[in-house]
């Protein structure tokens, strides 16, 4: 045989496979040191990871809100406002109960609903809608004339004027009649009443201008639960009757014979529109 060949006897040599033995533990050595130092790489990153979410998901909702947000009525005192909804410095975003802050707001006369909304994980947005005057009427409080303001739903939510506040729009009519019995914030009026706050806040909406053209409504009670309404014009010194239903069509209606009444000169004292047709008294006489 040719010196190129090598004998089974050379493979089997302790030198030769001392070789072999050396390469393969070193590469398994590396292998190991390479698969340990990944499963560090990968526990730190798990650590990290889990670090991150408890901070985020116990530890900072635990923590003293970071942001509040008060948004509408700007007129109220943020810190009162705060006050009220049960909020300090050391509130969390879990310590704040969202159903108990609002139901502690809307007890403030001015307020006509709130919505506390949290959001994770550390802040706080308290959004208030005020309640708005659709009619006014006057009462005297130590010898001094003072308004009182009603909303829609006939809630008694401000006396009196705050300092440097503006006069009420010509669009929010005086009422007289309505209160039967000294006033107070929160105070209810009866129900019957209801019904006109609320067709006088559709016009209000709808057309400011026809209950600018009113100087004063007064309630002419019939019943315990029936009355009729009495419309008094800014421009023409006329007595306007009614019943109970007044909307928008109708108060259009009611000031156009007004006017067409008066442009003839007649002297006329009242105009009845009970009955749907528009009768008028001149001096104690009747007609139609």
């Amino acid at each position: 045989m040719s010196d190129d060949h090598i004998f089974t006897e050379d493979i089997l040599s302790p030198d030769f496979l001392s070789d072999d033995i050396e390469t393969a533990a070193d590469e398994s050595a590396g292998i190991s040191f390479i698969e340990k130092a990944l499963k560090w790489i990968i526990i730190v990153i798990v650590a990290i990871i889990g670090g991150e979410l408890l901070l985020l998901l116990v530890v900072n909702p635990c923590l003293p809100l970071s942001r509040v947000e008060v948004m509408g009525m700007s007129e109220l005192d943020m810190a009162m406002v705060l006050k009220q909804a049960g909020i300090t410095r050391r509130s969390s975003y879990v310590s704040v109960n969202s159903r108990k802050a609002e139901a502690q707001l809307q007890v403030l006369s001015t307020v006509a609903s709130a919505r506390v909304i949290k959001s994770f994980p550390n802040s706080v947005r308290i959004v208030l809608k005020g309640r708005k005057a659709v009619a006014l009427s006057f009462v005297m409080r130590n010898d001094k004339v003072c308004p009182v303001f009603f909303d829609h739903r006939g809630v008694v939510f401000k006396i009196g004027y705050e300092a440097q506040e503006t006069p009420a729009s010509p669009a929010i009519p005086i009422i007289t009649g309505l209160l039967t019995e000294p006033p107070f914030l929160g105070m209810q009026l009866p129900l019957m009443s209801k019904t006109l706050l609320a067709n006088l806040a559709r016009i209000q909406e709808a057309a400011p201008e026809l209950l600018a053209a009113i100087s004063e409504i007064t309630l002419s009670r019939k019943s315990f639960d029936s009355y009729d309404v009495i419309l008094y014009p800014v421009h023409n010194p006329v007595r306007i009757r009614l019943g109970s239903d007044l909307n928008e069509s109708m108060l259009r209606y009611v000031l156009l014979v007004v006017d067409v009444c008066v442009s003839k000169g007649t002297k006329i004292e009242e105009i009845d529109f009970r009955t749907g047709t528009a009768s008028y008294t001149i001096k104690g006489a009747s007609s139609g």
